[in-house]
Formats: structure tokens, sequence, C-alpha cells
């Protein structure tokens, strides 16, 4: 089984870095589309990592991965 995820990270006003993931983005989906998605999270201050604001965005990724399960009876 392949997963994708999108991994988008930012600083908060104390300079701490964290990540926010998206499980399964669009297989077309563009540079600018993630940096617009970026921007609006960071400009409508949703998340507030350890109470603190988002003060920048860092930088994002997609990373795929192959998973493989065992049905394994213990």
């Amino acid at each position: 089984m392949e997963e994708n995820k999108l991994v988008m990270v930012f600083k908060n006003t104390l300079g701490n870095s964290f990540s926010i993931t998206v499980d399964d983005p669009k297989t077309d989906l563009e540079e600018q589309e993630i940096i617009d998605a970026m921007n609006l999270i960071k400009s409508k201050n949703i998340f507030q990592p350890k109470g603190y604001d988002i003060a920048e965005c860092v930088s994002a990724k997609v990373v795929d991965s192959t998973v493989t399960e065992y049905d394994l009876v213990v």
C-alpha cells in the first residue's frame, strides 16, 4: 500500500518549528497551491501551537512511502 502525505512546516512567534500534515493530497498539487494554503493558514491564525501565533511559513514537501502490512496472529 502506498501512502502520500503533504508536510507543511511553520515557525511560531517563539521561533519553534512545527508541522501540519495532510494525508493523501491530490496528485496534481502545484507549488503555488501549497504556498497559498500555507499563507492562508498563517493569516487566519487558526492553529496556535503551544499557544503562540504562526510567524513564518518555512517549507513543504510531499512524502511518498510504501507500507507493507502483515496479518500476524499473536
